[in-house]
């Protein structure tokens, strides 16, 4: 699972002085930048221990969730495709234009599938709004990352069943 990277920087960034805001920032922007895990993951615990000095409460909120917001570094995909994968702005932009379309349905039928079909007349309508994934021709280094993370949890759970 990954975490939204932005609204994690946002969130954080309300616990803390104005005066250390802009810091922080850059500070969060460069580890989430990094290309390899263990260097983001480094930098991020350096920012944990910064705040744990400044306050308490945005240490405590960077550290909630801190591993889900390094899941793509984790997988190895291409910075081109974290653009666009580490916020979830895909999910909330797709979510939006399903409100919209359905607070317009004004009698609902019971026993149909109709709530389904009016969710792919909404995704239907939102895909027309979409633009170009950044990196999308890397899409299939995170196709393979996800097929193998599958398999690895998968191969884990039977074992841990057995």
């Amino acid at each position: 699972m990954q975490r939204c990277q932005q609204n994690k920087r946002e969130n954080v960034k309300k616990y803390l002085p104005k005066e250390y805001q802009a810091e922080y920032e850059r500070k969060v922007k460069a580890a989430y930048a990094m290309n390899e895990y263990e260097d983001a993951r480094k930098a991020l615990r350096g920012v944990v221990r910064d705040r744990q000095r400044i306050n308490i409460s945005a240490a405590e909120s960077l550290e909630e969730g801190f591993e889900e917001t390094l899941a793509l570094h984790r997988l190895g995909i291409p910075p081109v495709l974290r653009v666009s994968f580490s916020t979830t702005n895909l999910i909330e932009s797709s979510s939006s234009r399903v409100r919209t379309v359905m607070r317009n349905v004004k009698r609902w039928r019971s026993g149909t599938n109709q709530t389904q079909r009016w969710t792919a007349t909404a995704l239907l309508e939102a895909e027309k709004r979409f633009r170009k994934v950044k990196g999308y021709k890397s899409m299939s280094v995170l196709k393979s990352a996800l097929e193998g993370a599958t398999i690895k949890q998968s191969t884990t759970q039977q074992h841990n069943a057995a």
